[in-house]
């Protein structure tokens, strides 16, 4: 008797209801991943590196992270490592500040889509902006003096 092809043997198993281990770098989300599956009109934050991690995800303004107000709240403050902006007509503005939009400020455009690391990036006042988010707003381009890579 001949022995079955391991695709065969996989697909027996498979009907069997046996479980096939999957490897982790199958199985990791990635951001252009969760940019094909976001709804249009958000930007969404994350607490991990490539999007993992989901913090929130917010269509209008939100002045400060660490309230219990807007999309974002309590703890959400200042633990963003990634963004993604599904945005339909602006880009968005984040700020390592709150409620009053100045300071140092960073911008994730429409077109760039995601920025998937945010630990060798810097707001215009020279802080890291990995875990310093405390706020966003949507702007237009011309507002944006710095942008994420």
């Amino acid at each position: 008797m001949k022995k079955m092809p391991a695709a065969l043997t996989v697909l027996a198993m498979a009907a069997l209801g046996v479980a096939v281990p999957v490897s982790s770098a199958q199985a990791a989300a990635s951001c252009a991943d969760n940019y094909s599956g976001a709804l249009s009109g958000y930007m969404y934050a994350y607490d991990y590196t490539y999007c993992e991690g989901l913090l929130g995800r917010a269509a209008g303004n939100d002045a400060n992270w660490g309230d219990s107000g807007g999309s974002f709240q309590g703890g959400d403050a200042n633990k963003a490592t990634s963004i993604l902006n599904k945005g339909n007509n602006q880009e968005v503005q984040f700020f390592n500040g709150t409620a009053t939009w100045t300071g140092g400020h960073i911008c994730l455009s429409r077109n760039e889509g995601y920025a998937s690391d945010l630990t060798n990036d810097y707001f215009t006042s020279g802080v890291l902006v990995s875990n310093a988010i405390s706020s966003h707003r949507w702007v237009s381009a011309g507002t944006c003096d710095k942008w994420a890579v």
